[in-house]
């Protein structure tokens, strides 16, 4: 069963007084192109739209990243095993019902190459507030179990962060977002791990991407992301 909190469309932001480097002057193989600007929802749209994405550097500056290889998801390619399928049995699912915990939750000091510190917690959370930013929340007896949050924009998914605190919790988040998407919806998991390839994940170039990127903007967004829904039933 996936459970949905009420939403609105997403607001649209004030636009970004900064703007990124045209992808055709990015260094090949490189992954972070460019350091800078600030985590206003409008830069931060702006920058997914055109294939970037941020993460802190140091305490006072942000990086921009742009990798070359590009880790992708297509939920027409997603791998589930025999025990993922038990697994997702196991749980609850629900759609931002609890995003400030999921993110909370991924910003764990104590987790092992965290990353997300405040500026970012605070950005993805203003992204939320106006409906750009979206969790996937997994549930048992115990509570919060695991879940990811991302961000929706047409037919794209930015998939940033996922925890789990139990097993396969965060691969039953993932499966039931991509379960919630279209097929030929484009989900970007920035590097491709074993956990992910797994799952189904590949790796394409630069090029490849924003060609993808490009047309999956051009989708509507998936009513599940968009406006009230509640949907059940077996994963495909």
């Amino acid at each position: 069963m996936v459970r949905r909190q009420r939403s609105t469309r997403p607001l649209q932001p004030a636009a970004t007084e900064w703007s990124f480097p045209p992808v055709a002057d990015l260094p090949p193989d490189e992954d972070l192109v460019a350091t800078g600007a600030d985590l206003e929802p409008g830069t931060l749209l702006s920058a997914y739209t055109a294939g970037y994405f941020p993460m802190p550097i140091n305490r006072q500056r942000i990086g921009w990243f742009h990798p070359d290889p590009r880790g992708v998801l297509r939920p027409d390619l997603l791998r589930i095993s025999r025990s993922l399928r038990r697994s997702v049995k196991r749980f609850t699912t629900t759609v931002d019902t609890a995003f400030d915990d999921v993110i909370r939750a991924c910003a764990d000091p104590a987790r092992p190459l965290g990353w997300i510190d405040n500026r970012m917690l605070k950005a993805y959370c203003r992204l939320h507030r106006i409906g750009w930013a979206h969790s996937v929340e997994v549930w048992d007896d115990e509570g919060l179990a695991g879940g990811l949050y991302g961000i929706a924009i047409g037919g794209f998914f930015a998939g940033e962060s996922m925890f789990h605190r139990r097993t396969d919790a965060s691969k039953v988040a993932l499966v039931r977002l991509l379960e919630l998407l279209d097929d030929d919806a484009l989900i970007d998991v920035q590097w491709v791990t074993p956990h992910l390839r797994s799952l189904g994940a590949v790796e394409i170039s630069r090029f490849e991407y924003c060609t993808a990127l490009k047309a999956a903007l051009e989708m509507p967004t998936p009513d599940a992301l968009d406006h009230d829904d509640v949907r059940s039933g077996p994963i495909r």
